[in-house]
């Protein structure tokens, strides 16, 4: 199979240690810097690189890298600063699909990951190309280079001869490559982002005199905040702000500070993160707002060049409240209370309403970052961070936009199983794709995506930023239910009522209890109580009854959770207050190890957290609504995190090779891509196993005529279907007509085509009639941001009006397709809803692991549909189906390289 070379472009990526290196093709004028990489290395290296120690290996190896790159032989090399530290090569011989490796790193620059970075890309470029296997002869005593292949992550086996090793290294990546690629990504991202986070030393650039200004107040936050390190100012006009100690430019300060924080105008924003690098300065927050394109873009390059990481710019700032770092890098008014709960926003507003809103429950934050523009730091970064930081047990995010959607949700996953991760699903309103040209891609609208996002990396995606902070009040304080049944108790009838049909809005059940518990409540209840769920204790009720009440409820195992709704009763008393002690003095979910809630109809604030006398707390909610939203909530979380991880299904009798053929030769004819007709999308989807009915194409009427004699199903009728570039949505065009039975109807049918639709038809596809069953869709379309997305749901001609869709994002899991397939709310109809006869369910998850292969496999798989599918007991069958296919490539999500 014969691939087109890929353009391998400059990117940025991390070394273990946290420094930036730049990889790139190598190009005929480093022959002097590979030359000089081999000149300054030590005897033992140049002999475990050559066999020998010779010059003129040197000088023979430099002459070799630095030339052109062909079909069989790719250079990367490993630039740090202006100097050239690494370089690996790989050569084909007689097997396209076999090369031999080389590697070569600077004595200074070993055991930082430069090698395995440089190996990683190369097994990248070498797979677009057809390369499946890399070989490399090792001296047997150069343990550093098989250390290399063994960290690598890939299937290494290795044949001794003599002094020598021969590795062979399988380049398709599986989970443990995967994994491998995330242990060294989450050590390499931790170590840069100490400098931003723990600094030692922090400078202000723009702390201005005047009174208001942004550099000013963050000097100030970060004096107030009892910075444990040192705090200079970079103001050319003053010799001090806040006392604190200012100097000309960066270059004057007595040592260079690990961070700065960058408050002056758009334009000189480039020049001074320059005058940092060159300083020695390892992070930048860049607060100011304003720049265009050529000043973000020269701003990143300067962090880039000299190793700084860098948030923002147009950001809030940063903080890190624990000990003993005490550092508010911010401009916001409100000083952060310590915690436990990391933030990360790209809204300085929402991060304000946070930084309020967790201060004002006591959860506080352990850290917090304003992402801005995010042009460096972003999400992933933070996830990792607050994975070992060992402060943080619950991560907020607001996120506008995703970078690598596919490595966010990978690495969502691994963290979610440890913390809770809550977000805010904000641009839900945003126009879904307005030209979709499919069935399948109208239904996948942005909110469909993100859903899918949240959904499959365990996030708890909330409405609104009181929701969040609503749910993060009960995550932070209570334990997981296990379930979704609800008690509701109440001193109050109405309130009971209120609070019942809350949870039953928010998805949650509110059963009847078993009469046992019935009468063991009504015994510890006044008289007059009723205990049938909603509980009525009366108001009448004493702390001692409610908190019996409340802890037998907890303890019995018929419900998941409590939520407990109080009204002030008895005014000549304090009864609501003795009633709300009861609830945080006993503290029955300590013991029962189930979530109790409160609902206090006066109170003034939508949450609080009671502080319960065993250290707990308990939250308590100014409405039903928002306890039962947040109980719904920690419920999804429970059964996520009970869920099994699953792994990706690989289906069998899977032609990929023929696939990648097709879509080639495909594009080669129809540069810009487009649609498959009726026989190249039979022959496609055949590549994947994909059921279809009996067809044949026909051009003439005799044809049709013909090909309906041989295809005519069990009760003799069969279907044409009239096909053309524009015949996209055939029905809604009248080009399908069904259960055709006889020459004479297909004549009739055919001719009625040819009538009304003229040259939009080019011919007819003829198929037997498929056998009864339910109607499904089931396709992939390839998100710009989000990568490949596969749908199911209700199919048929009401499929896109019914909109009874769900998603999930490839490569699917096993778990992934079966959650898929119960999604949609017609899911009743594929186990035989009110007599109807149940689908074959193993058919369709087969269906959507097929569907997920090749998404994965084909980036230019724009869209793919089947619809209707029809699933009977003991089949399927893809009725219709279509295919389009654009050129375009999808970069690897899982490569290590910065924005």
């Amino acid at each position: 199979m014969t691939r087109t070379a890929s353009r391998v472009q400059e990117v940025c990526a991390l070394l273990a240690d946290g420094r930036t290196v730049r990889l790139r093709p190598a190009r005929p004028e480093d022959r002097g810097q590979v030359l000089r990489l081999y000149e300054e290395m030590s005897v033992d290296n140049l002999r475990s690189r050559f066999f020998a120690v010779s010059t003129r290996s040197g000088e023979q190896a430099a002459d070799r890298l630095c030339a052109p790159a062909g079909p069989g032989h790719r250079t990367l090399v490993a630039v740090h600063g202006d100097r050239l530290v690494g370089v690996a090569e790989y050569e084909t011989a007689d097997d396209p699909t076999c090369a031999e490796i080389a590697l070569a790193v600077a004595d200074d620059f070993h055991h930082r990951g430069v090698g395995t970075l440089l190996l990683e890309h190369l097994v990248h470029t070498a797979r677009e190309n057809g390369i499946a296997v890399f070989t490399a002869d090792v001296l047997a005593d150069n343990h550093l280079i098989h250390q290399v292949f063994a960290d690598l992550g890939l299937r290494v086996t290795r044949q001794f001869d003599g002094t020598t090793v021969r590795g062979v290294i399988r380049l398709a990546p599986d989970e443990r490559y995967l994994t491998a690629v995330d242990v060294r990504a989450r050590t390499s991202g931790i170590a840069s982002m100490q400098p931003l986070l723990r600094p030692h030393s922090v400078a202000v650039i723009g702390a201005g005199t005047r009174p208001g200004s942004v550099g000013r107040a963050v000097l100030h936050n970060l004096r107030e905040a009892h910075f444990a390190g040192r705090l200079h100012a970079v103001n050319p006009h003053a010799h001090a702000v806040w006392r604190v100690p200012a100097y000309p430019s960066v270059a004057d300060l007595p040592h260079p500070p690990d961070l700065a924080v960058i408050a002056i105008p758009a334009a000189a924003v480039p020049e001074a993160a320059a005058q940092c690098g060159r300083a020695g300065v390892r992070a930048l927050v860049v607060v100011t707002s304003g720049l265009d394109a050529g000043q973000s873009a020269a701003l990143t390059a300067a962090c880039r060049r000299w190793d700084m990481r860098m948030v923002g710019p147009n950001c809030l700032g940063i903080a890190n409240t624990e000990e003993p770092v005490r550092m508010d890098a911010t401009f916001a008014a409100t000083k952060p209370l310590p915690g436990t709960a990391g933030v990360a926003v790209q809204s300085g507003g929402v991060g304000i309403a946070l930084l309020d809103g967790l201060s004002r429950l006591g959860i506080g934050i352990s850290s917090f970052v304003s992402l801005g523009d995010k042009r460096d730091v972003s999400s992933n970064d933070l996830l990792q961070w607050w994975e070992c930081d060992g402060r943080t047990n619950l991560a907020l995010l607001h996120l506008e936009s995703f970078g690598n959607p596919r490595a966010f949700s990978r690495t969502a996953r691994r963290v979610a199983r440890g913390m809770p991760l809550l977000t805010v699903d904000a641009g839900r309103s945003e126009a879904g794709r307005r030209a979709a040209a499919s069935h399948t891609a109208a239904a996948a609208t942005p909110t469909m995506t993100r859903g899918a996002l949240f959904s499959q990396a365990g996030i708890t995606a909330t409405r609104t930023l009181g929701e969040l902070l609503d749910t993060a009040a009960l995550l932070h304080s209570q334990p997981l239910p296990s379930g979704g049944r609800v008690a509701v108790v109440s001193n109050a009838a109405g309130a009971g009522v209120l609070a019942a049909d809350a949870c039953a809005d928010a998805g949650l059940t509110v059963p009847e209890l078993p009469p046992g518990l019935v009468g063991e409540l009504l015994a510890l209840l006044p008289g007059g109580a009723g205990a049938g769920n909603p509980v009525d204790t009366t108001p009448a009720v004493s702390a001692r009854e409610l908190s019996g009440c409340v802890d037998r409820l907890a303890e019995s195992g018929a419900v998941d959770g409590v939520l407990v709704a109080l009204v002030p009763t008895a005014p000549a008393t304090a009864v609501g207050t003795d009633l709300v002690t009861a609830l945080t003095t006993r503290a029955p979910a300590a013991r029962s190890g189930r979530p109790v809630v409160a609902v206090r109809l006066d109170q003034a604030e939508r949450v609080r957290l009671l502080p319960a006398e065993d250290g707990r707390t308990v939250p308590s909610y100014g409405e039903p609504q928002s306890a039962a939203r947040a109980l719904r909530h920690a419920a999804e979380r429970a059964r996520w995190l009970a869920r099994p991880q699953g792994s990706v299904v690989e289906p069998a009798g899977v032609d990929s090779a023929g696939a990648r053929a097709m879509v080639e030769a495909f594009l080669a004819e129809e540069p810009a891509g487009g649609w498959l007709d009726a026989r190249a999308t039979d022959q496609f989807l055949a590549h994947y196993g994909i059921p279809r009915p009996p067809q044949a194409c026909a051009a003439t009427e005799q044809e049709a005529v013909d090909a309906a004699a041989r295809l005519a199903g069990p009760g003799g009728g069969v279907v044409l279907k009239a096909q053309g570039p524009g015949l996209v949505h055939k029905s809604e065009r009248g080009a399908v007509l069904l259960d055709l039975r006889g020459e004479q109807q297909v004549r009739a049918a055919y001719r009625d085509l040819t009538a009304r639709l003229g040259a939009a038809m080019s011919e007819v596809l003829v198929q037997s009639m498929a056998a009864r069953g339910t109607e499904w869709l089931a396709g992939v379309v390839q998100d710009a941001v989000f990568g490949a997305l596969v749908l199911f749901g209700l199919g048929g001609t009401t499929s896109e009006l019914l909109a009874d869709h769900a998603a999930r994002l490839a490569p699917l899991t096993d778990t992934d397709i079966r959650e898929l397939l119960t999604a949609p709310r017609c899911t009743a109809l594929l186990y035989g809803h009110r007599g109807g006869g149940p689908a074959d369910t193993g058919a369709l998850e087969d269906l959507l692991a097929r569907l997920s292969l090749m998404a994965d496999d084909l980036p230019e798989l724009a869209e793919a549909e089947c619809n209707p599918v029809v699933a009977g007991p003991d089949r399927i069958s893809a009725v219709d189906a279509r295919v389009r296919l654009l050129p375009r490539r999808a970069p690897d999500p899982y490569l290590r390289r910065l924005p």
